[in-house]
């Protein structure tokens, strides 16, 4: 019986790969940035602050928001961008334990 592609993986390893993900990518970096920066939301035009086109942006920001990294509510014609504090504490979490376990790996290292 064949595996499920789907069963290969944890659930942690694919939320450390889904939210890595989100992040590869310098333009949605300087987003987060951004919003850590403001430390709240961010409800005018993003394209005033980043040399970016808005239809460019607009796919950063959907991709950030799939992640559940950002968080968006639509405020009249505008949407309102902010950190969704739970998912970065959440990545904060994973991703220093799983450097924590790369480094316990690297002291084992045969190289």
């Amino acid at each position: 019986m064949a595996l499920n592609k789907a069963e290969l993986f944890d659930d942690k390893q694919k939320r450390i790969a889904e939210l890595s993900k989100a992040l590869a990518h310098p333009a949605r970096i300087a987003i987060l940035q951004l919003l850590a920066e403001r430390a709240n939301c961010i409800c005018g035009d993003i394209t005033d602050e980043l040399p970016l086109a808005q239809s460019t942006i607009s796919q950063h920001l959907k991709a950030l928001k799939k992640s559940g990294i950002i968080k968006g509510e639509v405020d009249g014609v505008r949407t309102c961008y902010c950190l969704n504090e739970e998912v970065v504490e959440e990545f904060n979490d994973i991703i220093t334990a799983f450097a924590q376990d790369l480094v316990i790996s690297t002291t084992q290292n045969c190289c």
